[in-house]
């Protein structure tokens, strides 16, 4: 594994509302932290960074935007060097520019992290293998809810999480863990 000097790091919904009580039991309770530790090593580095913004299309959302839920979380707010991609839907390549702003950089190598994995995460890189990026997903530096199954099951944050990168390992992208990263600079 080797990072590439101008790999873009994606920082997906780390915004206020996903913090809010109402979406129940999370695993992972140190990502943020394996977050800033990426999101500080990509700043001293000088490699691109991309933060992406859920503005949600449901009122009943925490990323509707005419709410605080929206607003980025102090801590993972952007620079003005950085940039921002705001999405209506859970993959941040969806009618956003995002593929084309990469291209138009050279940027082949893609790390991201945020929430939720089943969810954004899951999306997101779904799309990135698809396009042909290399994709890594740190997945201590991303998180997910306990969520019910289609069959009615109770499934806990980290089976969901488990299961959101075996779909994705192997076949989207590779799945490593933040120390990885670091290391692979």
């Amino acid at each position: 594994m080797e990072l590439e000097k101008n790999a873009a790091l994606i920082i997906i919904d780390q915004q206020k509302g996903i913090l809010h009580p109402r979406l129940g039991r999370r695993n992972n309770p140190q990502a943020e932290d394996r977050m800033q530790e990426l999101l500080g090593h990509w700043r001293r580095s000088g490699r691109p960074i991309i933060h992406v913004q859920h503005l949600s299309r449901s009122e009943d959302s925490v990323f509707w935007p005419q709410q605080s839920g929206v607003e980025f979380q102090e801590r993972f707010q952007p620079l003005p060097s950085e940039r921002l991609i705001q999405k209506q839907v859970p993959d941040a390549f969806c009618s956003t520019g995002l593929e084309a702003c990469l291209r138009e950089t050279g940027v082949e190598q893609l790390i991201i992290v945020g929430v939720a994995t089943h969810n954004s995460v899951e999306s997101t890189a779904r799309s990135a293998g698809n396009m042909g990026f290399d994709t890594w997903v740190a997945e201590d530096a991303c998180f997910t809810f306990d969520k019910v199954d289609f069959f009615g099951h109770a499934r806990s944050a980290e089976e969901v999480h488990g299961m959101s990168l075996g779909n994705l390992h192997g076949e989207y992208a590779t799945v490593v863990n933040s120390a990885q990263i670091l290391m692979a600079d």
